[in-house]
């Protein structure tokens, strides 16, 4: 038995050649996204379950700085991962629809090249009204090294079944196949599918479905297979002027259960057999079928209906409209004509299933740039706490002791203050109290009208209820003017200091028990400044002396016979406690204890900051390990995941760009032209082949930081990037980066001779860039000439962000171009002001107006002698002629001393006045900085 079909792509079509390219493409595409997804799920699933594991074996303080509401975004949301999964798992497949089984055969021809299905008189009876009188079955195209015919109920098993195509040679699929015969009575075989299996290369890449007639299966229930797993391209064809009302309901259905745009072509009404397109005849029959179109009943049917839109862009053939926003939803569209089928339908198709892998690349790239982002807060949080948490612990440490020395030096010198105070404060109180006794009215004691003599044990209680009344005055009076006397503290050091403990502390909560220990002895020394001497409880030695004193009023009074207790006998009994209280043993006492409980407090709050310093010592080399995972493992992990799903999108949307001649090289990477991609031209194009998995996370995180910037235009743009995995013949993967592209760069500009104002102009724009760099928390670390690119107008834009890193992403890595480098970068432990230093190099250069190297560098006969010649204070030289404030602005950028460097707000408007000074009037007039060019 022998059959049609071959595996020869350049023997197809040119429409099958093209639509096995786009499946292709599809495919590897579909591959890509599939790894990109599944080593994400990988790095999302090891860090929940090392973080899980952290948890479970150390304390909850090592997932502070991940904390649960941030591992919740370091994965993907439920519906977000569904999808993704969806549509990577989906295959490409096309649905062969239409109004009757003539038209679907011949779109099915035209597809596949080949005359696959009988046309005109092979086919035998015609379909009748709507279809009703024809069974033709359910055709499905599968590839094979061998052509074969098969029935097969959908998805299950293969029926043994004689077929006329067993029966010898044949052209074209026998009619006899195709249709269900009227005495067949087995439900099994009435809808089993006919599977013809072809070697074709376009069905290497698609299957292919025909559907069946509406009387043998209705269309939902024939599409229920496409409906999963499946991006279908769905093509309807139309052989009639108009859409029946049945047809309208069945392509409503197939709307419902397949939410995506359909091809409608119309096929010609004489069929003539013949499976090929007819040639163009030229512009001018694509015009006037343009205008036909617009006057098409089926175009005006189709768009009432709400199958077609207004707003679909379609070209003369109906083709959608090529613009810069390839990842516009693709539209229904119409084609009128079956010969310019191949203009129509390869871009449909490519939007069709390009749209499809675009929102699963821009999908997976927002979660992985949120997740990165996330990382990167993470390790400036990280960061700081590093910092911060020693310096609070110090600051803890040096305020209480102030308190402490203040408090006990109050204590020390109150004394004679005190006892001085009380002598005063009984003297004024004397009159008020003797008044208050003699009219204090007793409790549990009846005293008679008359003043008759009580009990002397009820003696004995009215004096004890009289001296309370003393002591407790006595207290309050004292009370106030002690706690004016220390009032001031509260501000000068109470609020800082609890503020500074609830910080430690709530970064140190490893236990509840712990919880609040250091607040606490902190509160027990306000309470010995504020408190001790408020409030004389019964137990304190306060307390106890003045009774014992006020007792001996008992003992000085003797009588025969109780007295009657008078108004005056109560203030009798007053004065007497009140003289016989002795100021200099209570002040002395009060000060004693005070000192007492002040040094309680003290010796209890060290021991509890040095509980909490050693928590936090271990809590902190915790965060230092994981710091250094963030910035060495999962940062740059997921910025290379990032990069390709952001690569892939990227491709997809625009293509691969085309390489020009090349531009420059570089220490990594060549630089070539690329006259237009993604609607940007001209642009530059660096490709870059990262030899190892380092440069791979390093390239990855430049890409994130870069592309993570709002657009600026004291900087390079970066349109996108392409991952080349062919690059090279295919030896190797290069990530090729799209840049915009400039005139010149500073180097070749300096080389051919720029002005004056020019030069100054150029420091100011390059001040501004890095201004901006470090606005966004970013050190570009290569600061250089030709890392300064120039437009036509020669200004300026930095370039190359190469080595941009976040502060709290460094590694303390050695980076950057030797003569440009700042000492502290050799040390590791550096900050922004690295790209002052360099900025003062590269404004020495500037200002010299040329290209050669500074004396004290030249001299250097290796890179390692020139880093030490620099630690050991080796700059530039001053050329005769240089302005004095441009030589002392250089030298103050380029200070040993990181701290000592200006701000670049600081060196822009210094600049601003320089340019205004030396370049005011005439851009020929001389200036001594020019006579020194």
């Amino acid at each position: 038995m022998e059959g049609v079909g071959g595996g020869n792509l350049q023997k197809m079509t040119p429409l099958a050649r093209e639509l096995t390219r786009i499946f292709n493409n599809y495919n590897k595409h579909s591959g890509l996204l599939k790894k990109n997804l599944k080593e994400t799920n990988n790095f999302f699933r090891e860090i929940r379950q090392n973080y899980s594991n952290a948890c479970a074996s150390a304390t909850s303080s090592t997932s502070a700085a991940l904390e649960a509401g941030q591992l919740s975004c370091i994965s993907f949301p439920r519906h977000e991962e569904e999808y993704l999964h969806n549509i990577v798992g989906s295959a490409p497949y096309v649905l062969v629809l239409g109004q009757d089984c003539a038209a679907r055969y011949q779109l099915l021809n035209c597809l596949l090249g080949e005359r696959l299905l009988p046309l005109g008189a092979e086919a035998g009876g015609a379909c009748g009204v709507e279809g009703r009188d024809c069974k033709r079955r359910k055709l499905c195209f599968t590839h094979g090294r061998q052509t074969r015919l098969s029935l097969a109920l959908p998805g299950q098993y293969e029926l043994v079944h004689q077929l006329a195509a067993h029966c010898g040679r044949w052209d074209t699929v026998p009619r006899e196949d195709l249709e269900i015969q009227e005495e067949c009575e087995d439900p099994a075989h009435r809808l089993a599918e006919l599977e013809i299996t072809l070697h074709h290369p376009l069905l290497q890449e698609a299957k292919i479905m025909v559907v069946p007639c509406p009387s043998v299966q209705p269309v939902e229930e024939a599409l229920e297979d496409c409906t999963r797993s499946v991006i279908p391209v769905i093509l309807y064809a139309l052989s009639q002027d108009q859409l029946s009302a049945d047809q309208v309901a069945d392509l409503r259905k197939v709307k419902e259960s397949l939410p995506y745009p359909i091809c409608f072509i119309r096929i010609p009404n004489t069929l003539q057999g013949d499976a090929s397109p007819e040639p163009t005849r030229g512009g001018e029959r694509d015009r006037d079928r343009e205008k036909e179109r617009e006057r098409s009943p089926l175009h005006k049917q189709l768009l009432s209906l709400g199958f077609l839109s207004s707003t679909a862009g379609n070209c003369s053939c109906g083709a959608p409209s090529q613009t810069h926003s390839h990842a516009a939803k693709p539209q229904s569209v119409l084609g009128e004509s079956l010969e310019r089928l191949h203009r129509l339908l390869v871009p449909f198709a490519r939007q069709v299933l390009h749209n499809q892998q675009v929102e699963a690349a821009n999908l997976l790239n927002g979660v992985h740039c949120r997740c990165l982002d996330l990382f990167i807060n993470q390790a400036f949080d990280m960061q700081r706490d590093l910092q911060i948490t020693p310096r609070r612990l110090e600051y803890t440490r040096e305020k209480e002791g102030e308190l402490f020395s203040s408090l006990m030096a109050i204590a020390n010198r109150k004394q004679e203050e005190m006892k001085e105070m009380i002598v005063e404060t009984l003297s004024s109180m004397k009159e008020q109290l003797l008044e208050d006794a003699a009219n204090l009215e007793f409790t549990d004691i009846i005293v008679t009208p008359n003043g008759e003599p009580v009990t002397s044990k009820d003696i004995k209680s009215c004096i004890h209820q009289i001296q309370e009344l003393i002591v407790v005055r006595l207290n309050q009076a004292v009370a106030n003017k002690l706690i004016s006397s220390v009032d001031y503290l509260r501000e000068s050091f109470v609020g800082t200091l609890e503020r500074c403990l609830n910080s430690l502390e709530k970064s140190n909560m490893e236990s509840s028990s712990v919880h609040n220990v250091t607040s606490n002895h902190l509160k027990q020394i306000l309470n010995a400044a504020y408190h001790v001497e408020v409030t004389f409880h019964s137990g304190s030695s306060v307390t106890r002396l003045v009774w014992e004193q006020i007792k001996q009023i008992i003992q000085r009074i003797t009588w025969v016979n109780p007295p009657a207790i008078t108004p005056e006998w109560k203030r009798k009994v007053a004065q007497d406690a009140i003289e016989s209280l002795s100021a200099a043993k209570l002040a002395k006492s009060i000060c004693s204890q005070f000192r007492t409980r002040l040094n309680s407090s003290h010796d209890a709050f060290a021991a509890s900051l040095r509980q909490l310093e050693e928590g936090h010592t271990g809590r902190l080399e915790r965060t230092e390990d994981l710091w250094l995972r963030v910035r060495k493992d999962h940062a740059p992990r997921l910025a290379r995941l990032s990069l390709e799903s952001r690569s892939l999108r990227d491709v997809l949307l625009h293509g691969k760009p085309k390489l020009g001649r090349e531009l420059g090289r570089g220490q990594y990477g060549v630089v070539y032209l690329c006259d237009s991609w993604g609607g940007h031209y001209p642009c530059a194009l660096k490709s870059v082949v990262p030899p190892d998995d380092k440069h791979w996370n390093d390239l990855a995180l430049e890409f994130h930081y870069t592309r993570s910037l709002p657009k600026h235009e004291r900087l390079v743009d970066l349109h996108g990037s392409v991952i080349d995995h062919t690059y090279g013949g295919g030896s190797s993967i290069a990530v090729l980066l799209i840049m915009e592209r400039l005139h010149r760069d500073l180097y070749i500009g300096l080389k051919a001779g720029l002005s004056l104002k020019e030069r100054l102009q150029i420091a100011l724009d390059v001040v501004e860039g890095i201004r901006f760099l470090h606005s966004q928390g970013l050190l570009h670390r290569d600061i250089k000439l030709k890392n300064v690119l120039l437009d036509k107008q020669n200004r300026a834009k930095i370039t190359d962000l190469g080595f941009c890193k976040p502060e709290a992403m460094m590694s303390g890595s050695i980076v950057g171009t030797p003569i440009h480098m700042a000492p502290e970068l050799f040390t590791g432990k550096y900050d922004n002001s690295v790209d002052v230093y360099a900025f003062g190099i590269l404004f020495w250069y500037l200002c010299t107006g040329s290209i050669k190297l500074p004396e004290a560098f030249e001299k250097c006969s290796s890179k390692d002698q020139l880093w030490t010649n620099v630690k050991k204070g080796a700059r530039p030289e001053r050329q005769p002629g240089f302005d004095e404030e441009c030589w002392q602005l250089m030298e103050a950028c380029w200070n040993g001393d990181p701290s000592q460097r200006p701000l670049l707000g600081i060196v822009q408007p210094s600049l601003q006045s320089i340019m205004v000074r030396l370049c005011d009037g005439s851009d020929q007039k001389s200036t001594s900085l020019e006579d020194s060019n």
